[in-house]
């Protein structure tokens, strides 16, 4: 049983292991592709060749299930990998329509056997 809709637990990020793409929109409308590794009701990690910039802004786009997200996000301290590199990111104004469908489809993955971990604010 999953404890993520459990009260009092921190939301988990589920591990997509790439499955999911993901467009960045730059404020120089410059777009960008990447694969989705983690992802919470909070944010994400994604997969780069290069790094953006950390603190800069986008717009990130994506489809989990049923669920599209457009939502502003802030680019967090990018970690190089064995093949570019991971950068996380934080939604800065999800919606709370949109916060419930995402959570919902996040506890679908776990049912699923998605891993997961404890995220730590």
């Amino acid at each position: 049983m999953s404890t993520i809709a459990q009260k009092g637990h921190r939301d988990s990020r589920v591990k997509l292991g790439g499955s999911i793409l993901v467009l960045l929109l730059l404020e120089n409308g410059r777009q960008i592709r990447a694969r989705m590794n983690q992802l919470s009701v909070n944010g994400g990690l994604v997969s780069f060749q290069q790094p953006l910039d950390e603190g800069i802004q986008v717009t990130v786009l994506f489809h989990l299930g049923s669920t599209s997200v457009r939502c502003r996000a802030q680019m967090m301290f990018p970690m190089w990998a064995t093949k570019g590199c991971l950068q996380p990111f934080r939604f800065m104004e999800l919606p709370d329509a949109s916060r419930s469908s995402l959570k919902r489809e996040l506890e679908a993955l776990v049912q699923a056997g998605a891993s997961q971990e404890e995220e730590s604010e």
